[in-house]
């Protein structure tokens, strides 16, 4: 599988943006597909996962302002990001998990793709 992450981009505080991550293949409805981040002197962290609609998780610190989805006739996953901040500003990978996983754990993740940057000013 190869994941081409696309869609970020400079915003201000307040700001939306989406991104996109478009999965090759024809076994994408089989993985769960997670978007992770990592900002400047920080770990990567999780961000979102998906399995299928209905079936998410987010961490606490993008809970209402971000939305996770997946359109598997089109081999891609989507992070809506509202009411972005500051803190938020970093390189966001999407990844897939074999097995349908969408939980945080990183090394769950068998594919990883090439990121996309996110910059918040204030």
């Amino acid at each position: 599988v190869q994941l081409q992450a696309c869609g970020g981009g400079l915003v201000q505080a307040g700001g939306s943006l989406r991104l996109s991550c478009a999965a090759s293949g024809r076994t994408f409805s089989s993985y769960g597909m997670g978007w992770f981040r990592l900002a400047p002197g920080k770990e990567r962290e999780f961000v979102a996962a998906i399995r299928s609609y209905g079936y998410t998780s987010y961490a606490d610190s993008v809970k209402g302002r971000f939305t996770i989805s997946r359109d598997n006739a089109k081999n891609t996953v989507y992070l809506q990001m509202n009411n972005l901040k500051p803190e938020d500003t970093a390189v966001y990978y999407c990844a897939a998990a074999m097995g349908l996983y969408y939980g945080t754990n990183q090394e769950r993740y068998n594919y990883w793709g090439q990121g996309t940057l996110v910059t918040v000013s204030s």
